[in-house]
């Protein structure tokens, strides 16, 4: 079972290979891309949370919400990376 800091690890490991920082954006549905069926909605609650904790900037454009990195929380976001990628 993944923990919460698991999911948002995995979000910004996958949005930090592909360089979404500050100005690059992905839409928010491709968040769960790459995730097992069966975690699709926590994984789209778990972006909600990094959204509320101000480490996924949110974009509203006229096709969908976007997001990308808030670079100024790259301590946190680090924190998580490291938990993901330390998953046993």
């Amino acid at each position: 079972m993944w923990t919460d800091s698991q999911v948002k690890g995995k979000i910004l490991h996958k949005l930090t290979r592909k360089g979404k920082f500050e100005h690059s954006h992905t839409a928010l549905d491709n968040l769960q891309k790459g995730f097992p069926s069966e975690m699709k909605g926590r994984v789209k609650d778990t972006a909600q949370d990094l959204i509320k904790e101000e480490i996924l900037h949110l974009k509203k454009t006229g096709y969908g919400k976007q997001v990308s990195i808030n670079v100024e929380k790259i301590d946190k976001i680090m924190e998580y990376i490291d938990e993901f990628l330390n998953m046993d």
